[in-house]
């Protein structure tokens, strides 16, 4: 078995567990549209496709065991723990540890590498196709009244088109931002 394969399974068993913090959901509506989008834009843009996906796999893993504050910083330990145990190459595991604490937006706003930006923009891609989970977030996460939930997931979508760097990724995302708003407005 190929190592994404190996990554992949791990990260959809810990979503499966009942310590997960958000449950499988995320596996389902973050995770794998994540994964076309990375995979599509690491061809597109000629970036080793293993080691992206490899990182993108693991980069909320902090957030399903130990909960969202900080996830891009405990997943650490838990991502070169599993990625050692398979014999990963140390160099690699480097890479992906970089590329992954540099993931969220909100906590590092300089890019200093491809991958870095391709795990982001994937990450903020697969939130246009995961609105019912930023709803969800809002109303059981967050507290929120409905109207307060309408315009904070208009404001995280507006924020998250902005912070698209590839024109390519703005294509892709265009058709549902547009939809999105218009339904929000």
């Amino acid at each position: 078995m190929d190592t994404i394969t190996i990554i992949r399974d791990y990260v959809e068993s810990e979503c499966k567990k009942p310590s997960s913090k958000y449950g499988y959901e995320p596996f389902l509506y973050h995770f794998e549209p994540m994964v076309r989008y990375a995979g599509q834009l690491a061809n597109e843009l000629w970036w080793d496709k293993e080691v992206v996906l490899i990182a993108w796999w693991l980069h909320d893993i902090g957030s399903i065991v130990f909960w969202r504050e900080d996830h891009h910083i405990t997943w650490a330990e838990i991502a070169e723990e599993k990625l050692k145990e398979l014999n990963y190459p140390e160099e690699k595991i480097e890479l992906i540890r970089k590329w992954v604490l540099n993931h969220r937006w909100s906590k590092c706003f300089s890019r200093l590498s491809i991958e870095e930006k391709i795990i982001s923009e994937a990450d903020t891609m697969s939130a246009f196709e995961n609105i019912a989970w930023i709803f969800k977030a809002a109303y059981i996460y967050e507290n929120m009244s409905q109207g307060q939930a309408k315009e904070s997931v208009k404001n995280k979508l507006e924020n998250k088109w902005k912070n698209l760097h590839f024109e390519r990724s703005k294509e892709i995302i265009k058709p549902k931002y547009e939809a999105i708003m218009l339904l929000l407005s």
